[in-house]
C-alpha cells in the first residue's frame, strides 16, 4: 500500500463524546487487512441499532463521522472499504460491485453481524450497499442510502463529463507512476472537485469539507484499483436492482446534488417496494459533511418506524 501524506485539518466540527465511543481495529479477509472502526452507543436504548456504514469513493471511515456523531444511541462500524483508507486492495484486482458485495457478506460474518444489522450506504457506497441487499435477502433488516446513485452516470446530462473523468483516472493508471499519482493526488483537481459540491455558505464548515477532502482524498492503495473501483462507480446504480429491494429503504437526497439528481432519486422511490425519501433542502452530495443533524434524524425516525 502506498502511504500519504495528509495535510493538517481545521478543529474538527465533532462533539467531545465521538472520541471516547470510538475503537479501531481490523480483520483480515480475502487475503487483505481490512481496518474498521465502531462507535459504541452512549447509552443502550431498547431503540439502539447496529448501523454497517458504506463509504463512498475515494473517500474512507472519516467522511461519515459527523453522521456518526449525531447518532450518539446507535452503534455504528465503519470499514475503510478494501482500496481505500487504511484498508489494503483486494488481491488479484477485481474491484467492482460484486466483489465489494461480497466483502460486505465476508465483513459482517467475521464481525458476527447478523441480519438485525442496518446496512448504509453513501454515494458509491449505495450502489455496492443496494446490489448486496438485493443479491442477498434477509441479510440485514433496513437499508439507508444516502445521496444515492440513482440513474446511470454516463447517460443523461451529466454524461460527458463522467467520460472526461474516465479519462482522467485512465490516464493517471497508464501514465509513469509518478506522473500518475501527482495527477491523482493534485491538490488543485482536488479543491476544485470540493468547491464544486459543497453547497453551504458557512466558512468555518466550507474549510473544514475542503481540508476533509484535501486529507483523505489521496489515501487510496493503488493506481489500478482506484481506476477499477471508479469504473465500477460509474458503471452500476442502485435503479437496476431497486424492484429486488423488498426491505424497508430510506433515501436521504439533497435538494442541490448535481451527482445524484433529485429528479432520478423521486424515480428511484417509486421502483423500491417499501421506499420512502427524505430530501434536505440547500445541500448537495455533501450531506454527510454539511447537514449531518437532520440526516442523523431521519435515520432516527426510519429506524423507530421500523423496529428489527
Amino acid at each position: 500500500m502506498e502511504h500519504v501524506d495528509t495535510v493538517p485539518t481545521p478543529a474538527p466540527l465533532f462533539s467531545a463524546e465521538l472520541a471516547a465511543r470510538t475503537r479501531a481495529a481490523a480483520v483480515d479477509l480475502d487475503g487483505g487487512r481490512v481496518a474498521y472502526w465502531s462507535y459504541e452507543p452512549v447509552v443502550v436504548t431498547p431503540e439502539t441499532r447496529t448501523i454497517l456504514v458504506i463509504h463512498g469513493f475515494r473517500g474512507d471511515h472519516h467522511g461519515l463521522l459527523r453522521v456518526a456523531d449525531q447518532l450518539p444511541d446507535m452503534r455504528l462500524i465503519m470499514p475503510d472499504l478494501p482500496g481505500f483508507g487504511s484498508s489494503a486492495a483486494f488481491e488479484g484486482g477485481g474491484h467492482s460491485v460484486d466483489r465489494y458485495g461480497r466483502f460486505i457478506g465476508g465483513f459482517m460474518a467475521a464481525l458476527g453481524l447478523g441480519p438485525e444489522t442496518v446496512l448504509l450506504g453513501h454515494s458509491f457506497g449505495s450502489i455496492v450497499a443496494g446490489h448486496f441487499v438485493a443479491a442477498n435477502p434477509g441479510a440485514v433488516s433496513e437499508l439507508i442510502l444516502i445521496n444515492p446513485i440513482a440513474a446511470p452516470a454516463l447517460e443523461g446530462p451529466k454524461g460527458v463529463m463522467t467520460k472526461l473523468a474516465v479519462l482522467y483516472y485512465e490516464a493517471a493508471a497508464r501514465l509513469p507512476a509518478r506522473l500518475g499519482l501527482a495527477l491523482l493526488r493534485s491538490q488543485l483537481i482536488v479543491r476544485a472537485m470540493s468547491e464544486a459540491m459543497a453547497k453551504t455558505r458557512d466558512r468555518d464548515l466550507r474549510r473544514f469539507v475542503h481540508a476533509q477532502h484535501s486529507a483523505y482524498f489521496a489515501a487510496f492503495a493503488d493506481r489500478d484499483s482506484l481506476l477499477e473501483a471508479f469504473k465500477a462507480s460509474v458503471g452500476s446504480n442502485v435503479s437496476e436492482v431497486a424492484r429486488a429491494l423488498t426491505l424497508p429503504v430510506l433515501l436521504i437526497a439533497g435538494e442541490k446534488d448535481e451527482i445524484a439528481m433529485l429528479p432520478d432519486q423521486h424515480k428511484l422511490v417509486a421502483l423500491l417496494p417499501d421506499g420512502t425519501l427524505e430530501v434536505i433542502p440547500g445541500v448537495g452530495h455533501l450531506i454527510h459533511y454539511e447537514t449531518p443533524e437532520p440526516a442523523a434524524g431521519f435515520i432516527r425516525r426510519f429506524l423507530k418506524d421500523h423496529t428489527a
